[in-house]
């Protein structure tokens, strides 16, 4: 698990963000959620897909103030504030990167919401957390990084409470060539981990979960993708710019292949709704 954290430290992470920041015109002490949305949102569609699972767990899981939810792989910790800003809900976010749960922390008190949610730094197959701790869980574009998916579920289902829903937006392996190397997730094809859709239901029905909804967002990737190039063709920013602060030099490359790979079907991006058996 080492090789992951080294992928996605720098050392520098902070520093960068500060001059993106001040790049758009924005106070690096004094950041809002808005001007944070282009970097700490670490995913495919970024905040746009944040605000559609956030809509469908409202709708299907009652997601409210009283709602205590765990973040897997929350890297710099986007997601988990955007949660409990629009719900009210406290959020625990575990990330095995230190300088990414570093991050997470500082932006997190700068904007206020420290009262809501905290980071820990740790492995998602080996959690620090008690039994039936949460309410719901969700995960996106972390699993990619993890070779033994079958713990993952059971670990994830072990910190649920009874009933509690499990909400994944990941990369899965489509029926195409193999994926070209780097992609944000993995420098080599050693590094990455994927699996089928089908792979990927039956893996967590066999942990103990039972699956409520399996949606291929392939056209909506697809959609993002033109709009933030059409974006870009104006002169403008592209709206998603995590890779880049993250990754630097090699993000435009590790994006154009897994850009390509979405397009010619070596990579489908789903999003899977599931609830904790028993």
């Amino acid at each position: 698990m080492g090789n992951v954290a080294d992928h996605y430290t720098s050392g520098t992470l902070l520093t960068r963000l500060n001059a993106a920041l001040v790049d758009d015109g924005a106070d690096p002490a004094h950041p809002t959620m808005e001007t944070l949305a282009p970097y700490d949102q670490f995913h495919g569609r970024g905040l746009e897909a944040t605000e559609e699972i956030a809509a469908l767990l409202e709708a299907r899981m009652k997601l409210g103030p009283a709602d205590r939810l765990l973040d897997v792989g929350s890297g710099i910790g986007g997601p988990a504030r955007y949660m409990a800003h629009r719900f009210g809900c406290r959020v625990t976010g575990i990330d095995l990167t230190a300088e990414f749960c570093d991050a997470a922390r500082h932006l997190t008190q700068l904007l206020g919401l420290e009262a809501k949610v905290d980071y820990q730094q740790g492995d998602a197959l080996k959690m620090p957390f008690a039994d039936g701790t949460f309410d719901g869980a969700y995960s996106m574009n972390v699993s990619m990084n993890i070779a033994d998916k079958p713990a993952l579920y059971r670990e994830i289902r072990r910190v649920l409470k009874p009933g509690g829903w499990l909400m994944l937006s990941e990369l899965a392996k489509g029926p195409g060539a193999p994926l070209d190397y780097p992609t944000p997730w993995a420098a080599t094809a050693s590094e990455s981990f994927l699996a089928t859709p089908e792979e990927t239901k039956t893996g967590l029905e066999a942990a103990g979960f039972e699956v409520l909804e399996l949606r291929d967002a392939t056209d909506a990737v697809k959609a993002y993708g033109a709009r933030s190039k059409a974006a870009m063709e104006r002169g403008e920013k592209m709206p998603h710019r995590a890779v880049q602060l993250i990754h630097g030099v090699n993000a435009m490359e590790a994006m154009r292949n897994s850009s390509r790979g979405v397009g010619e079907a070596r990579l489908v991006p789903v999003e899977i709704l599931c609830r904790k058996r028993g």
